[in-house]
C-alpha cells in the first residue's frame, strides 16, 4: 500500500526527493557529512531523547510540533508579570488560553490533532495554572495520552513550587523532559516578582514566600537531575529587576545539573492587566535580550528559537494551529491515523541529514574566508529549515548572526501579518519595520516590490532569490558575496532586489 501524501513544515515533500539517506558513524554518532547529530558537542545518547523535541533541539523545531493541553488552571504562586483570567486568540504568551479542557477533552483533542498533525511529537501541560499543583489532572491526562499514543513524549512546565513532591511519579510515568521557570536565586529580588505563594495549605508573601519558592525550585531540579530527567530552566528577563542577577541565575542551575536555559523577554502590555502592565514596567529591546544570552553562552546550552508560547499552543514553533482543532469541531469519537505520522518520519529522517549537510558545509565556507565582517538576517519560514513564507503571511521571523564563528540563530522577532486579503497594510509595514531594526537582510519565499522598496528606504535589503533553499546554504551565499567569496545568486543583493 503507498504511503499517503503529506507536507513536511507546510513545504511539498518531493522537495525530500533528493535528500540521501545519513550514514551513521562508529559509537552511535553521525557522520559528520550527513549525520543526524545536532552539534558535536552534545552526546549522543542526549541527542536520541531530544532529536523530536522542538523545545529541546533548535534542529528539531524545524520539523516537529508540540501540543500543549490546558488541563490544569490552578496555581499556587502569583507573578507579577501574569493574568491567566486574560484571553486574546491573537496573543502568544505563556498562561494564555481560550478553553480549558477535561483529561477526557484533552485527549479527545489530542487524538485528533495526532491524526491530521503528522510533525506532532510532544503532548505538555504548561498551564494556564501549575502543572504540578493541578497534578491529578495533569496525570489523569498523561496516563490517557500514553494509552493511546505510547510513543508520544510527554512534557510538562511548573514554576517548581509543587515539583519536588511529584519528582517519583513524573520518573514513573516515563515523562523525560521538564521546564521549570526560575526567575531569581535571590529572595530579595524574587519579592520583586512574588507578590504570594501557596505552600503547605498557608499563604506566604513578601522575601519569605520568594525564600520558600527558591529553597523548593532549587531541591526540584537536583532530584530531576538525580533521576536522569532532562530539565530547561526558563528566565523572564524583567528590566531594572532580575536582568543582571540571571548571570547569578545561570550559575546555580549550570551547577546544579541543568540542560538548558532559555531567557525570554518580560511581555507586558497595560491591557493584559498584568501588575507590570498597569504599573508601567518596560520590555527589554531585542538587543538587550541577546547581549545578555551571549553573555551566558558558554555556561550551559542556551535556548534560542522560544516563542513563548500559549498554554493551549498547537503546531510547529511560530506557526500556532490552535483555532483548527475548536473543541465543538472534533468528533465525541476520533479515530487516530498512525499512517501520516509514520511516513512523515521516514521523510524528515531524510531530510534532516540533508540540511544538516548544508548546514555544515555553510558554516565551513563561512569560517573560511576569514572575514570580520558580520551580517544579521531575518528569515521567513514556516519549518523544514527551508525560506518557505510569504513576507505578507509572516507572524515570526527567526533572526540569525552570521560571523567569523559561523551561521548561528539567535532568535526571533514578532511581526504583524502584513498582507490581509492579498492587500498590504501600510500600518502594519510600520510596525514590522521597527521589528527589523539592527537587521541587514531579510530572506523570504516572495515579497512584493512596494514592501521590498519600503524596507530598502530603512536600510534593510530584502529579498526572495533563495526561494525554498535551506537557511544557512542562502545565508552562506549571501555572506561570500558581502565578504570576499563568489556570490553563488548575486540578484540577491543587486540594488533592483
Amino acid at each position: 500500500m503507498s504511503e499517503p501524501e503529506i507536507k513536511v513544515g507546510k513545504t511539498s515533500s518531493a522537495l525530500f526527493d533528493r535528500a540521501p539517506m545519513a550514514p551513521s558513524m562508529p559509537g552511535g554518532r553521525a557522520s559528520s557529512s550527513h549525520g543526524l547529530s545536532v552539534t558535536d558537542d552534545i552526546d549522543a545518547r542526549i541527542w536520541e531523547r531530544i532529536k523530536d523535541h522542538p523545545c529541546f533541539s533548535e534542529q528539531a523545531h524545524h520539523y516537529f510540533a508540540r501540543m500543549h493541553v490546558a488541563v490544569a488552571p490552578a496555581c499556587n504562586i502569583q507573578c507579577n508579570y501574569c493574568n491567566r483570567k486574560y484571553d486574546c486568540t491573537n496573543e502568544s504568551r505563556p498562561g494564555v488560553a481560550s478553553v480549558k479542557l477535561t483529561p477526557d477533552q484533552a485527549l479527545r483533542k489530542v487524538l485528533a490533532v495526532a491524526s491530521k498533525v503528522p510533525e506532532l511529537s510532544v503532548i505538555g501541560v504548561a498551564g494556564p495554572g501549575d502543572a504540578c499543583y493541578d497534578w491529578r489532572k495533569t496525570v489523569a491526562t498523561f496516563e490517557g495520552v500514553a494509552r493511546e499514543i505510547p510513543d508520544m513524549k510527554l512534557c510538562i512546565s511548573t514554576n517548581g513550587l509543587a515539583l519536588p513532591d511529584h519528582v517519583d511519579e513524573l520518573a514513573d510515568m516515563n515523562i523525560d523532559h521538564v521546564t521549570i521557570t526560575i526567575n531569581m536565586v535571590d529572595p530579595e529580588i524574587g519579592a520583586k516578582i512574588y507578590p504570594w505563594i501557596i505552600h503547605g495549605h498557608r499563604r506566604y508573601t513578601g522575601i519569605a514566600a520568594a525564600g520558600i519558592l527558591h529553597e523548593r525550585q532549587m531541591l526540584g531540579l537536583e532530584l530531576l537531575t538525580k533521576r536522569g530527567i532532562l530539565t530547561k530552566i526558563n528566565s523572564v528577563m524583567i528590566p531594572g529587576v532580575n536582568d543582571t542577577h540571571l548571570v547569578e541565575v545561570n550559575r546555580w542551575i549550570r551547577d546544579r545539573g541543568a540542560f538548558m536555559h532559555n531567557v525570554v523577554p518580560l511581555i507586558s502590555k497595560p491591557s493584559h492587566g498584568t501588575y507590570y502592565g498597569l504599573t508601567g514596567q518596560r520590555c527589554p529591546e531585542p538587543f538587550e535580550l541577546k547581549a545578555l544570552q551571549d553573555c551566558l553562552d558558554g555556561n550551559i546550552k542556551l535556548m534560542r528559537h522560544c516563542q513563548q508560547c500559549r498554554a493551549d499552543a498547537i503546531g510547529l514553533l511560530g506557526d500556532d494551529r490552535e483555532r483548527e482543532f475548536a473543541l465543538d469541531q472534533i468528533s465525541t469519537k476520533v479515530e487516530f491515523d498512525t499512517s501520516k505520522r509514520e511516513a512523515y518520519r521516514k521523510l524528515v529522517q531524510h531530510e534532516r541529514g540533508d540540511q544538516l549537510a548544508a548546514k555544515l558545509d555553510a558554516n565551513k565556507a563561512v569560517k573560511s574566508l576569514g572575514s570580520s565582517g558580520t551580517l544579521a538576517v531575518a528569515v521567513a519560514t514556516k519549518g523544514g529549515g527551508r525560506i518557505n513564507e510569504h513576507f505578507g503571511q509572516a507572524r515570526e521571523l527567526q533572526v540569525y548572526a552570521v560571523s567569523l564563528k559561523g551561521i548561528n540563530l539567535v532568535g526571533h522577532r514578532k511581526v504583524e501579518q502584513y498582507c490581509l486579503g492579498g492587500i498590504g497594510e501600510k500600518a502594519t509595514l510600520d510596525h514590522t519595520i521597527v521589528a527589523l531594526d539592527g537587521i541587514d537582510i531579510l530572506l523570504s519565499s516572495k515579497i512584493g516590490d512596494c514592501p521590498k522598496k519600503r524596507l530598502a528606504e530603512t536600510g534593510v535589503r530584502a529579498s526572495d532569490a533563495f526561494s525554498y533553499d535551506y537557511i544557512e546554504s542562502a545565508i552562506g551565499a549571501l555572506y561570500a558575496a558581502e565578504f570576499g567569496g563568489k556570490p553563488a545568486m548575486p540578484t540577491a543583493l543587486g540594488p533592483s532586489n
